[in-house]
Protein backbone atom coordinates (compact mmCIF):
# COMPACT_ATOMS: atom_id res chain seq x y z
CA UNK A 1 0.00 0.00 0.00
CA UNK A 2 2.63 2.20 0.75
CA UNK A 3 4.28 2.19 -2.41
CA UNK A 4 0.79 2.30 -4.40
CA UNK A 5 0.65 5.55 -2.68
CA UNK A 6 4.20 7.06 -3.32
CA UNK A 7 4.16 6.10 -6.94
CA UNK A 8 0.15 7.94 -6.71
CA UNK A 9 1.90 10.96 -5.38
CA UNK A 10 5.12 10.97 -7.81
CA UNK A 11 2.15 11.03 -10.71
CA UNK A 12 0.57 13.72 -9.15
CA UNK A 13 4.15 15.61 -8.65
CA UNK A 14 4.82 15.07 -12.30
CA UNK A 15 1.17 15.86 -13.37
CA UNK A 16 1.97 19.43 -11.76
CA UNK A 17 5.57 20.00 -12.83
CA UNK A 18 3.70 19.60 -16.58
CA UNK A 19 1.16 21.79 -15.87
CA UNK A 20 3.17 24.31 -14.48
CA UNK A 21 5.73 24.37 -17.45
CA UNK A 22 3.14 24.38 -20.44
CA UNK A 23 0.98 27.44 -18.91
CA UNK A 24 4.86 29.16 -18.37
CA UNK A 25 5.38 28.54 -22.00
CA UNK A 26 2.05 29.82 -23.12
CA UNK A 27 1.56 32.96 -20.97
CA UNK A 28 5.86 33.40 -21.77
CA UNK A 29 5.28 33.71 -25.61
CA UNK A 30 1.53 35.49 -25.08
CA UNK A 31 2.90 37.82 -22.59
CA UNK A 32 6.73 38.34 -22.49
CA UNK A 33 9.27 36.85 -19.82
CA UNK A 34 8.91 40.70 -18.12
CA UNK A 35 5.35 40.41 -18.17
CA UNK A 36 4.71 36.94 -17.54
CA UNK A 37 4.26 36.81 -13.34
CA UNK A 38 4.76 33.34 -11.28
CA UNK A 39 1.57 34.40 -9.77
CA UNK A 40 -0.01 34.31 -12.99
CA UNK A 41 2.00 30.75 -13.81
CA UNK A 42 0.57 29.46 -11.03
CA UNK A 43 -3.20 29.96 -11.66
CA UNK A 44 -2.98 29.07 -15.16
CA UNK A 45 -1.79 25.68 -14.25
CA UNK A 46 -4.01 25.24 -11.47
CA UNK A 47 -1.44 24.97 -8.37
CA UNK A 48 -1.20 26.64 -5.68
CA UNK A 49 1.29 29.90 -4.97
CA UNK A 50 3.20 27.64 -2.40
CA UNK A 51 3.31 24.48 -4.81
CA UNK A 52 4.89 26.37 -7.70
CA UNK A 53 6.60 28.56 -5.70
CA UNK A 54 8.07 25.21 -4.08
CA UNK A 55 9.49 23.71 -6.51
CA UNK A 56 10.32 26.80 -8.57
CA UNK A 57 11.70 29.66 -6.19
CA UNK A 58 11.96 32.47 -9.36
CA UNK A 59 11.33 32.87 -12.89
CA UNK A 60 14.63 32.11 -14.12
CA UNK A 61 14.48 28.73 -12.48
CA UNK A 62 11.27 27.78 -13.93
CA UNK A 63 12.71 28.59 -17.65
CA UNK A 64 15.85 26.81 -17.20
CA UNK A 65 13.88 23.66 -16.18
CA UNK A 66 11.65 24.69 -19.46
CA UNK A 67 14.32 24.79 -21.54
CA UNK A 68 16.65 21.79 -19.99
CA UNK A 69 13.56 19.73 -20.20
CA UNK A 70 13.29 20.60 -23.94
CA UNK A 71 16.46 19.70 -24.38
CA UNK A 72 16.87 16.77 -23.27
CA UNK A 73 13.58 14.84 -23.82
CA UNK A 74 15.16 11.77 -24.79
CA UNK A 75 17.98 11.53 -23.25
CA UNK A 76 16.81 8.83 -21.04
CA UNK A 77 15.90 6.75 -24.10
CA UNK A 78 19.11 3.91 -24.84
CA UNK A 79 17.62 3.34 -28.06
CA UNK A 80 18.17 6.93 -29.28
CA UNK A 81 21.66 6.97 -28.19
CA UNK A 82 23.86 5.38 -31.81
CA UNK A 83 26.10 2.71 -30.98
CA UNK A 84 29.48 2.84 -32.74
CA UNK A 85 29.97 0.46 -35.83
CA UNK A 86 27.70 1.83 -38.59
CA UNK A 87 27.91 5.44 -39.95
CA UNK A 88 24.51 5.31 -42.08
CA UNK A 89 22.62 4.14 -39.50
CA UNK A 90 23.92 6.52 -36.24
CA UNK A 91 23.75 9.17 -38.74
CA UNK A 92 19.76 8.27 -39.40
CA UNK A 93 19.30 7.36 -35.83
CA UNK A 94 20.96 11.37 -35.06
CA UNK A 95 19.22 13.09 -37.81
CA UNK A 96 15.70 12.10 -36.92
CA UNK A 97 15.79 12.38 -33.67
CA UNK A 98 16.73 15.69 -33.88
CA UNK A 99 14.20 16.33 -36.60
CA UNK A 100 11.52 15.12 -34.16
CA UNK A 101 13.02 17.19 -31.29
CA UNK A 102 13.79 20.35 -33.12
CA UNK A 103 9.92 20.00 -35.27
CA UNK A 104 7.89 20.15 -31.84
CA UNK A 105 5.70 23.13 -31.99
CA UNK A 106 7.04 23.73 -28.22
CA UNK A 107 10.31 24.01 -29.19
CA UNK A 108 9.76 26.93 -31.60
CA UNK A 109 7.56 28.75 -28.92
CA UNK A 110 10.83 28.14 -27.19
CA UNK A 111 13.03 30.10 -29.59
CA UNK A 112 10.86 32.32 -30.39
CA UNK A 113 10.63 33.38 -26.34
CA UNK A 114 14.63 33.79 -26.65
CA UNK A 115 14.44 36.00 -29.48
CA UNK A 116 12.09 38.07 -28.36
CA UNK A 117 12.93 38.79 -25.25
CA UNK A 118 16.87 38.77 -26.07
CA UNK A 119 17.91 42.33 -25.86
CA UNK A 120 16.16 43.31 -22.36
CA UNK A 121 17.49 39.27 -21.01
CA UNK A 122 20.45 38.05 -22.33
CA UNK A 123 20.77 35.45 -19.43
CA UNK A 124 17.63 33.56 -21.56
CA UNK A 125 19.48 33.15 -24.99
CA UNK A 126 22.78 31.81 -22.49
CA UNK A 127 20.41 29.34 -20.81
CA UNK A 128 18.96 28.26 -24.59
CA UNK A 129 22.68 27.55 -25.35
CA UNK A 130 24.22 26.46 -22.42
CA UNK A 131 22.08 24.06 -20.80
CA UNK A 132 20.05 23.01 -24.30
CA UNK A 133 21.97 23.25 -27.45
CA UNK A 134 25.29 23.20 -26.44
CA UNK A 135 24.70 19.84 -24.39
CA UNK A 136 22.77 18.19 -27.35
CA UNK A 137 25.57 19.40 -29.94
CA UNK A 138 28.50 17.82 -27.68
CA UNK A 139 26.87 14.40 -27.56
CA UNK A 140 26.94 14.46 -31.26
CA UNK A 141 30.22 15.26 -31.91
CA UNK A 142 31.14 12.71 -29.53
CA UNK A 143 29.51 10.52 -31.17
CA UNK A 144 31.11 11.19 -34.57
CA UNK A 145 34.94 11.33 -32.61
CA UNK A 146 33.69 7.54 -31.36
CA UNK A 147 33.32 6.94 -35.11
CA UNK A 148 36.25 8.48 -36.02
CA UNK A 149 38.54 6.48 -33.34
CA UNK A 150 37.04 3.48 -34.69
CA UNK A 151 37.94 3.86 -38.47
CA UNK A 152 34.19 4.00 -39.07
CA UNK A 153 34.14 7.36 -40.48
CA UNK A 154 36.95 9.91 -41.29
CA UNK A 155 36.16 13.36 -39.11
CA UNK A 156 39.34 15.09 -38.35
CA UNK A 157 36.91 17.88 -36.73
CA UNK A 158 33.82 16.60 -35.67
CA UNK A 159 32.62 19.82 -34.05
CA UNK A 160 32.79 20.95 -37.02
CA UNK A 161 31.00 17.88 -38.77
CA UNK A 162 28.43 17.97 -36.00
CA UNK A 163 27.29 22.08 -36.76
CA UNK A 164 26.87 20.82 -40.75
CA UNK A 165 24.74 17.98 -40.00
CA UNK A 166 22.52 19.19 -37.32
CA UNK A 167 22.37 22.58 -39.32
CA UNK A 168 21.27 21.22 -42.84
CA UNK A 169 18.39 19.47 -40.72
CA UNK A 170 17.60 22.75 -38.48
CA UNK A 171 17.79 25.04 -41.66
CA UNK A 172 14.55 22.49 -43.06
CA UNK A 173 12.85 21.92 -40.05
CA UNK A 174 13.14 24.18 -37.46
CA UNK A 175 14.18 28.07 -38.82
CA UNK A 176 11.45 28.41 -41.36
CA UNK A 177 8.69 27.98 -38.56
CA UNK A 178 10.72 31.17 -36.94
CA UNK A 179 9.20 33.49 -39.66
CA UNK A 180 6.52 31.19 -41.52
CA UNK A 181 3.83 30.33 -39.45
CA UNK A 182 2.02 28.73 -42.07
CA UNK A 183 5.41 26.13 -42.12
CA UNK A 184 4.22 22.76 -41.88
CA UNK A 185 6.19 20.37 -44.05
CA UNK A 186 4.57 16.60 -44.08
CA UNK A 187 6.62 13.74 -42.01
CA UNK A 188 7.62 12.51 -45.86
CA UNK A 189 9.29 15.70 -46.51
CA UNK A 190 11.43 15.74 -43.13
CA UNK A 191 12.64 12.17 -43.64
CA UNK A 192 13.66 13.24 -47.01
CA UNK A 193 15.81 16.33 -46.10
CA UNK A 194 17.41 13.99 -43.07
CA UNK A 195 18.19 11.34 -45.35
CA UNK A 196 19.62 13.93 -47.98
CA UNK A 197 21.85 15.45 -45.51
CA UNK A 198 22.76 11.52 -44.38
CA UNK A 199 24.28 11.03 -47.79
CA UNK A 200 25.93 14.46 -47.84
CA UNK A 201 28.01 13.33 -44.19
CA UNK A 202 28.53 10.03 -46.01
CA UNK A 203 29.68 11.42 -49.24
CA UNK A 204 32.35 13.87 -46.87
CA UNK A 205 32.87 11.47 -44.04
CA UNK A 206 32.98 7.75 -45.07
CA UNK A 207 36.85 6.84 -44.91
CA UNK A 208 38.14 5.58 -48.32
CA UNK A 209 39.83 2.21 -48.50
CA UNK A 210 43.17 1.79 -49.57
CA UNK A 211 43.83 -1.05 -52.56
CA UNK A 212 45.24 -4.23 -50.46
CA UNK A 213 48.83 -4.41 -52.02
CA UNK A 214 49.56 -7.02 -54.48
CA UNK A 215 51.42 -10.06 -53.04
CA UNK A 216 55.34 -10.00 -53.67
CA UNK A 217 56.06 -12.43 -56.30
Amino acid sequence: MAAELSAHHRRLAQQKREAITTAATELFLDRGYDGTSLARIAEAAGVSKSTLFKRFPTKAALFEAIVTESWQRDAGDAAARPQTGDLRSGLTTVGHRYADLVGRPGMTALFRIVIAELPRFPELGRMQFQLGKLPYFASVQHYLESEHEAGNADVPDAASAANQFLGMIANYVLWPRMLLTDWNPAASDIHDAVEEAVQTMLARYTPTRQADPKPER
